[in-house]
């Protein structure tokens, strides 16, 4: 009897074998919802080409810039659910279905694998302006109302909805101007027509260390390795400020858990390679490697978060 059901569970396991090709089996596309050479793409091309070495197969990064983002998420959201489509996403995967017209939820449409990286903010300000401290910075603002501009991405950007959330947090008091990217904000920064902004550290760090703009805290919940002698938002008695740009890898939904335990498992490892935390470190961001019911976690609450912040300060999409 033994013997028979030794020779049924091997038949068995190698029929179960038989029926499941080894992924990936071809090329596999890893879509970039924005143009090549930004941070993201960058660091797409720097999992994909380590990724394509463990998998023996091509990884070719697929850039489809559109609609926000939006036109790469539907064309993985669509994608056949067999591992061979990925999608590299960020914040902005999040917010803009809460704001536009959209074909995707990320809850419902995507299997999350890992959060690759997550890049913390620097709340600064004009020297002009005598705040050297967060606390130092509401008064002042409250005390002048109407006065403080503050720069963004852009109507609907992370960095428009992460000061709308400061200012929940703190009832400070600043007007917002939006840009179309920080290039144009960083020219009126200096010149002090636009007194605070949130920018990536990494963008600012040269005017930082020149004294040209005045760092008060960082975004994230801990002190971040660029700026060490500067604390935290949160350090400074702002509650529930924990921020950053982030990026994360997605599948369609449905598809096969090892297949994600797959992908998951060969990216982690890329993450914890000296060569990759050199290319995050010079985008000025830290790996994260989280599983992938830790990201489905955090998109939610993302998700949760800027719905909030989007009610209670009105945005409304251009």
């Amino acid at each position: 009897m033994n013997r028979l059901m030794t020779v049924v569970l091997c038949t068995l396991a190698c029929a179960a074998q038989a029926a499941s090709p080894k992924y990936p089996d071809k090329p596999v596309r890893l879509i970039v919802p924005l143009s090549a050479g930004g941070g993201m793409d960058t660091i797409a091309r720097a999992v994909a080409t380590p990724l394509a070495e463990k998998f023996g197969q091509t990884v070719v990064v697929d850039n489809r810039s559109g609609g926000g983002g939006a036109i790469g998420a539907e064309l993985t959201k669509d994608a056949p659910k067999d591992g061979h489509t990925l999608l590299m996403a960020s914040a902005t995967f999040v917010i803009h279905p809460l704001l536009y017209p959209a074909r995707y939820v990320p809850t419902r449409d995507y299997a999350t694998i890992t959060q690759v990286t997550r890049q913390p903010y620097v709340l600064m300000v004009h020297p002009g302006i005598p705040a050297k401290t967060v606390k130092e910075l509401v008064a002042y603002t409250k005390a002048n109302p109407n006065k403080i501009n503050y720069a963004s991405a852009g109507q609907g950007s992370l960095i428009h909805l992460m000061t709308e959330l400061f200012k929940v947090r703190t009832g400070a008091d600043m007007n917002h101007v939006p840009y179309k990217g920080m290039g144009g904000a960083y020219v009126d920064m200096l010149a002090g027509r636009i007194q605070a902004a949130f920018p990536s550290i990494i963008s600012v760090l040269p005017h930082l260390k020149t004294g040209k703009l005045r760092a008060l805290a960082v975004s994230s919940a801990q002190r971040s390795p660029s700026l060490p002698d500067t604390p935290s938002v949160q350090e400074t008695g702002v509650p529930d400020f924990d921020v950053s740009q982030w990026y994360g890898l997605f599948a369609p939904a449905g598809t096969p858990r090892p297949v994600i335990d797959r992908v998951h498992r060969e990216v982690v490892d890329i993450l914890k390679t000296a060569d990759m935390q050199k290319r995050m470190a010079g985008d000025g961001a830290e790996g994260v490697g989280n599983s992938p019911a830790e990201f489905a976690a955090y998109v939610k609450a993302e998700t949760a978060r800027w719905s909030e912040v989007i009610k209670k300060s009105n945005i409304r999409a251009d």
